[in-house]
């Protein structure tokens, strides 16, 4: 096939231009890359690297740390980060110094966190204010269990959590479900929990006497939710 003059210099000069921008975005590329900071936009929440949907425009933010920063079209950036884990758990509530009443009216469901967790020494006197406080009396003088539930268990009937526990050492069975608490296990033998909030005078020796319970658990480690 035969091409006039104008056709053939116009090809070259296609050619010519698609090259310089090749070797433009390459630099570009190979510079990002040497700086160590640079985005992916990644379509639709893949798993790779591809051209974004019709009309979606990725954030033109400079990352808050040297690494590759991916991100997806249609998720929030506080959600996808997971610098932003170690945050969740900022608002639990690990204080003592009040009446254990005090402490549950005055925290929201959730949020009551034990401070005193596989402390040597308020395991120790956790387990003298479970002796002292006739615990053993229903569930056994190491927690097996009784006329009441032993505190060994993998599933705790109402939730093994800090925060659930605390509550019900607290309030008793009876107005920790008047407050929708519900029963998530079953024994064959289960007597209602009193209310110790009147009897024990302070959050701390509740709290000193779930690390105690701790050290009996009896079920796997994965499901350790304290």
């Amino acid at each position: 096939m035969m091409l006039n003059r104008k056709t053939l210099v116009a090809m070259m000069l296609l050619f010519s231009a698609g090259s310089y921008a090749a070797s433009e975005a390459s630099t570009q590329l190979d510079n990002a890359i040497s700086s160590g900071s640079f985005v992916v936009a990644v379509a639709d929440g893949g798993a790779y690297a591809a051209p974004l949907p019709a009309g979606a425009k990725p954030k033109a933010e400079k990352p808050k740390k040297q690494g590759v920063t991916i991100y997806i079209p249609g998720q929030d950036e506080t959600t996808a980060s997971a610098d932003n884990k170690p945050e969740q758990a900022a608002d639990m509530v690990s204080e003592v110094g009040m009446s254990p009443r005090d402490r549950v009216a005055s925290v929201p469901k959730g949020k009551l966190k034990n401070p005193y967790t596989d402390n040597e020494e308020m395991i120790s006197a956790g387990q003298a204010l479970y002796m002292g406080n006739s615990c053993n009396g229903c569930h056994g003088g190491t927690g097996g269990g009784g006329m009441c539930p032993p505190l060994s268990n993998e599933v705790f009937v109402y939730g093994s959590d800090d925060d659930t526990l605390f509550r019900l050492i607290t309030l008793g069975s009876d107005d920790l479900a008047k407050l929708g608490y519900y029963r998530k296990g079953m024994e064959g033998v289960v007597g209602p929990m009193p209310p110790y909030g009147d009897i024990i005078k302070k959050d701390e020796e509740v709290w000193k006497i779930i690390a105690w319970i701790r050290t009996i658990f009896n079920g796997d480690e994965k499901r350790r939710n304290w």
